[in-house]
Formats: structure tokens, C-alpha cells, sequence
């Protein structure tokens, strides 16, 4: 999905890692990140709600978010939607 978005705008050649951030190191705006929360929801549904995710976070925390902070949430989702 993250590759979708980043080959819409000539940027699949940018390396995804863990570490990556969103804003700094990929180079997406917000919504871009609106667009990857929409392909996730249409995926997997009410188990990964990214407007809650980020609702608790600060600004700093937003502006600074990893992939690997994404992923992370998303597994944990998932895996709790399996639990139930």
C-alpha cells in the first residue's frame, strides 16, 4: 500500500525501512497519509482505525511517525481482532 502511494509521485526508489518517517524521510504530506489510512481501513476494516491511532499522539509525535510505528499498530490490531 505505502509503495502505491509513493509510486504516484515518482518516488519508488525511496528506501522503506522501519525507521522511515512519513513526513522527513518519504517525503508524503498529510494527505498522502490520509490516502494510506483510507487503503488501510478498506483492507482490514474497523480494525485499523488511523484517524484513532494519531489521536492520541502530539504534534511532534505526527510529524515524526515511522513506518515501523504503522506496522506495529497495525500488527497489534490485528492480532487483537484475532483474539476476539
Amino acid at each position: 500500500m505505502l509503495a502505491a502511494v509513493l509510486d504516484e509521485y515518482g518516488l519508488d526508489d525511496a528506501e522503506v525501512t522501519m525507521e522511515a518517517r512519513f513526513t522527513e524521510d518519504l517525503e508524503l504530506e498529510s494527505i498522502d497519509l490520509v490516502t494510506l489510512a483510507g487503503q488501510l481501513q478498506q483492507r482490514w476494516g474497523e480494525r485499523i482505525n488511523f484517524a484513532e491511532f494519531i489521536a492520541g499522539m502530539e504534534l511532534d509525535e505526527i510529524i515524526g511517525l515511522t513506518v515501523g510505528r504503522l506496522v506495529d499498530y497495525v500488527a497489534d490490531r490485528l492480532q487483537t481482532a484475532e483474539r476476539s
